[in-house]
């Protein structure tokens, strides 16, 4: 049962299985690139999900994953987001590889669920969009949050959005 969003509503969630990271170019065998995979609309990153045997999560699923059934505030825990812990504003000024925030992980070992990139979600919006999570590395910490939500039309293709895959066990 997750405790969804900032009024922490009750709502059944599935067992997914995630990437444990947004998704970078050597990943999918794209030379050895470890930044995230970016510049794609929100219909390229469902594609290539699909092609993976997967799908873009909704935007239930990643609150889920990022606060979990203690319903964190931020992914690693309750603590204020660190330059240990997420690449956000006053970081590095630009995305860094996958993996080089490990004490931001969650408990179950998925990182930068905040700070990066923003990940689309399936979860579409009034109008032409879609539901972003994970803030990226020019984002507040309020953004950070794993309750926090923002948006982008389905055709931006951003430096700062990327993606991972879910899939049913």
């Amino acid at each position: 049962m997750c405790r969804f969003g900032d009024k922490k509503r009750s709502i059944r969630v599935r067992t997914l299985e995630w990437t444990r990271t947004v998704l970078a170019p050597a990943q999918l065998g794209y030379g050895s690139v470890q930044k995230p995979l970016t510049g794609l609309a929100h219909c390229d990153a469902a594609r290539i999900a699909q092609e993976l045997g997967g799908r873009l999560p909704r935007s239930l699923e990643w609150e889920w994953a990022a606060s979990g059934p203690e319903c964190r505030l931020y992914p690693w825990g309750d603590e204020e987001p660190t330059a240990r812990r997420a690449n956000l504003r006053g970081g590095p000024g630009r995305t860094t590889p996958v993996d080089a925030y490990p004490d931001g992980a969650t408990p179950e070992g998925l990182l930068d669920m905040a700070g990066n990139v923003w990940e689309w979600t399936s979860s579409a919006t009034l109008g032409d969009g879609f539901v972003l999570r994970g803030a990226s590395h020019d984002s507040p910490a309020l953004y950070a949050r794993s309750t926090f939500l923002n948006a982008a039309p389905t055709e931006l293709k951003s430096a700062g959005i990327g993606f991972r895959v879910v899939r049913e066990p």
